[in-house]
């Protein structure tokens, strides 16, 4: 069976949000189309409690979007975004929930972040993502969302490294870097991932 995961579709990563992916509300009308082309759909969401140490507001002294090393791992300090039942890390208004069967939260770790929905980026703990799509007869997920070569990347990553098939459909996806995202499509594409666009789904 064949899932599509809604990679942090949020407020908080929309124009006008505290961590804008650029035309990131372009996307939406998309996925709510390709939704009825899916038996499953599952969705996520950044979630992160306030203070958490992705944020640049946590660190003295330090800016966003610089790097740090955190507990061993490379970190970006990302703005404060997607707190916890906040405005921002609520889902799209725009977004068609109905055929959301689950939704899963990653970051809420204060200590690790999240980008992937399967593990935290240390691999140090799993959401529970892949067993319950095993739970379910899933063998191939489709992923779109954002960001590209952030949230949805490392999703895709993880769920080749569990032994689904992950097909990114690119663009019902959209990228904070250019350049970044395609380096995530190059090195998905090495590890057995694929790249469609939403016509190829459309018209199955």
């Amino acid at each position: 069976m064949k899932a599509l995961l809604l990679i942090d579709i949020q407020n908080d990563f929309l124009p006008g949000g505290r961590l804008a992916v650029p035309e990131g509300d372009a996307i939406i009308k998309l996925v709510n189309d390709l939704q009825p082309q899916f038996e499953l759909v599952v969705a996520t969401q950044d979630w992160h409690p306030a203070g958490h140490q992705s944020f640049a507001s946590s660190h003295a002294g330090r800016t966003q979007f610089e790097e740090i090393d955190l507990h061993g791992l490379p970190q970006v300090l990302w703005p404060d975004h997607c707190t916890q039942a906040s405005e921002g890390a609520a889902l799209a208004p725009a977004l068609q929930t109905e055929r959301i069967e689950a939704i899963f939260r990653k970051g809420m770790n204060p200590e690790i972040d999240s980008y992937s929905a399967f593990f935290d980026n240390g691999h140090r703990k799993s959401t529970g993502l892949a067993d319950y799509l095993r739970g379910r007869g899933v063998t191939e997920v489709y992923l779109a969302g954002l960001a590209a070569d952030y949230c949805v990347y490392f999703s895709a990553k993880d769920a080749l490294a569990e032994g689904f098939a992950a097909t990114i459909i690119e663009d019902a996806t959209r990228a904070i870097s250019a350049e970044g995202w395609e380096k995530a499509k190059a090195d998905l594409q090495q590890q057995g991932g694929r790249l469609t666009p939403s016509t190829a789904v459309l018209a199955r």
